[in-house]
């Protein structure tokens, strides 16, 4: 029989599972509190996401989810501070016109289109940590996109798995 199986090729059950548990495995997960305002944004993570990763991954490799619990807005990986943000809400704009073409309907006029932008920007990415620090390429920065001004208050959640 091969070790670590039971009979008949069975997986050994949860009590007896501490050799194939490895002990730097590690969860740890924090809430950011964020305002994006009144307009549509790009906001920039990476700083908060950079601290968050020195606090709690002690230079291990693993994964971070960040996670926005809302209906209306989304975490992208995009170039900031070169028009790169601009031209993607423009593109949003586009997509996804803030006007009354939309069956959703409450809130403001063209709010509709708030709740379809998680469909292209999804609410969530999981990225690679190296040493400690996120594996990013060059240009890329963690950003919640944000086209719903009449919620002002967001939270995103950080998640350390290494």
């Amino acid at each position: 029989m091969p070790p670590g199986r039971g009979a008949r090729g069975s997986v050994p059950h949860p009590a007896n599972m501490d050799a194939m548990t490895h002990t730097n495995d590690r969860f740890d997960s924090r809430v950011l509190d964020l305002t994006t305002g009144s307009r549509e944004v790009v906001h920039d993570l990476t700083s908060e996401c950079a601290a968050y990763l020195r606090e709690v991954a002690d230079g291990r490799d693993g994964l971070l989810n960040v996670f926005t619990p809302h209906a209306t807005c989304g975490i992208a990986l995009i170039e900031t501070g070169a028009g790169s943000d601009d031209d993607l809400l423009a593109a949003l704009r586009d997509l996804l016109p803030p006007d009354d073409r939309w069956q959703h309907r409450h809130g403001a006029p063209g709010h509709g289109r708030d709740h379809v932008l998680p469909a292209l920007v999804p609410p969530h990415a999981t990225l690679p940590v190296l040493s400690g620090r996120l594996a990013l390429g060059t240009w890329q920065s963690v950003c919640v996109v944000d086209t719903n001004g009449d919620n002002p208050h967001r939270q995103v959640r950080l998640t350390f798995l290494g």
